[in-house]
């Protein structure tokens, strides 16, 4: 067993402290940093380092771990900040020594104070979270880590590599991982994208997050001088830990992911399903479940806390009754029974052309409670301007062109935070064609159920 580790093991007290050393085979400083062997350890593991200081969001992550009295556990860190501050590929090359020492730690922890290594979360970000892997495979023995996060796990190095090279699901009795910077075609892959653990979530599709766009690189450049591009890249990355934190924040407010296979479908609203455990909870209250397969699993969520959005799906069929392809533009007001939307832009993404269903994904900040109402518009374009303003010289006053728009019958919602299937019918079943700058009203209606459930699954 190692007798001394380069790596600095602190903990916290209570959410204000400055963190207490623990050091291995020294019984004597868990009894001065007060661990109580009855509780859980929740240890941070942070990853390289540009600068050489401890960043901002430990703090942060610690204050929110000691912030819920009903739920105690020891809070600790590994501060391994001497070996992190080198050149990219040797703070690599120190991570598997880094896993070695917090293997050593759990282990002397196991032997000194009867503590289970089953009571052991790791959360680890960057490069942090495969150390956590590492210290997971390390530690040897039947029995595993209780359980894994992985925020945003390192891409450079890790990325293709075999399981026993990086952070996997081997590495503890339940693996969670956040991607939130996976970008890859501008050369730019900060996080790794290929699943890691036993459910690997994909806010906003992994590759980028809203608020950390490059528009924002000279706002950052403003502020940081050179240093900007780290900044902007830094904001999307780092969002993993800040989604993590703001789970245990907002107890109320969890965001829900959904198991699909790519943000092309999800953004069709075509993976809203929680049937056989399809959907889980993003963060620290995860349903733990383990797989012999990695679960991908998507969401949207706002651009700053609190993150959450009510996801759904809408499935609408339009009949163009115009000779030519369309491309409208539409919006939707919704009503529900605690709040209304108003005017949320809808892009079909293609042309209508002519008896087509189309479906999207709507996601909402606010909970309006159950939709009870749809207001759907045709909003005016400078071209459908022209070409209505045509048709109405010609047309003589109170009379309307046979086939001068589009027929739209029924409207398809599916809620993914509350599973609820609904249909809405116009309330004007007479006059059913939908003209540029007009607007119908949509209410709640039976359609056959199981037809229904079978067409928005």
């Amino acid at each position: 067993m190692l007798q001394e580790t380069e790596t600095r093991f602190l903990l916290f007290e209570d959410k204000t402290s400055p963190g207490c050393q623990i050091r291995l085979n020294h019984p004597d400083t868990l009894q001065e940093c007060g661990f109580n062997s009855s509780l859980p350890l929740v240890m941070i593991i942070h990853g390289w380092s540009v600068d050489g200081v401890l960043e901002n969001w430990i703090w942060q992550l610690v204050a929110a771990l000691k912030s819920r009295p009903a739920q105690p556990v020891n809070v600790g860190m590994a501060d391994w900040i001497t070996l992190a501050h080198r050149h990219y590929p040797v703070a690599v090359h120190n991570a598997r020594l880094v896993g070695l020492e917090v293997a050593a730690l759990l282990q002397w922890l196991e032997e000194s104070v009867q503590f289970s290594r089953s009571d052991v979360h790791l959360i680890g970000y960057s490069l942090g979270a495969h150390i956590s892997g590492f210290a997971g495979s390390y530690i040897g023995g039947t029995r595993k880590i209780g359980r894994i996060t992985g925020l945003d796990a390192a891409g450079p190095s890790f990325e293709g590599t075999s399981p026993s090279n990086r952070l996997s699901p081997d590495d503890a009795n339940f693996v969670d991982a956040i991607h939130t910077f996976t970008r890859d075609h501008m050369g730019l892959s900060v996080g790794i994208r290929q699943p890691i653990a036993h459910y690997d979530f994909y806010p906003n599709g992994g590759s980028f997050q809203p608020g950390c766009h490059f528009l924002e690189l000279y706002k950052h450049m403003a502020k940081h001088g050179l240093n900007a591009i780290f900044q902007t890249i830094k904001c999307a990355h780092e969002r993993s830990v800040h989604l993590f934190i703001d789970s245990l924040l907002h107890d109320s407010m969890q965001s829900t992911a959904y198991v699909c296979d790519d943000m092309d479908r999800f953004s069709q609203g075509l993976c809203l399903s929680c049937r056989k455990g399809r959907c889980n909870t993003l963060g620290y209250h995860i349903r733990q479940e383990q797989h012999s397969k990695s679960k991908r699993l998507f969401l949207v969520t706002r651009a700053q806390s609190p993150f959450k959005v009510y996801h759904y799906q809408f499935k609408i069929q339009f009949i163009n009754q115009i000779e030519k392809p369309v491309e409208p533009t539409f919006t939707m007001s919704l009503l529900g029974t605690k709040e209304e939307m108003q005017k949320i832009p809808i892009t079909v993404g293609e042309r209508i052309t002519s008896n087509k269903t189309y479906s999207f994904l709507i996601t909402l900040d606010l909970d309006i409670g159950k939709l009870v109402m749809i207001k759907f518009k045709w909003e005016n374009s400078a071209v459908w301007a022209n070409i209505w303003n045509t048709i109405q010289t010609i047309i003589p006053w109170g009379t309307r062109p046979r086939h001068s728009g589009l027929v739209l019958k029924t409207i398809r919602v599916k809620a993914g935070e509350t599973q609820q299937r609904m249909a809405f019918c116009s309330e004007n079943m007479d006059d059913l064609q939908l003209l540029p700058t007009q607007e119908k009203v949509f209410v709640k209606c039976e359609v056959n159920s199981k037809k229904l459930k079978q067409k928005i699954r």
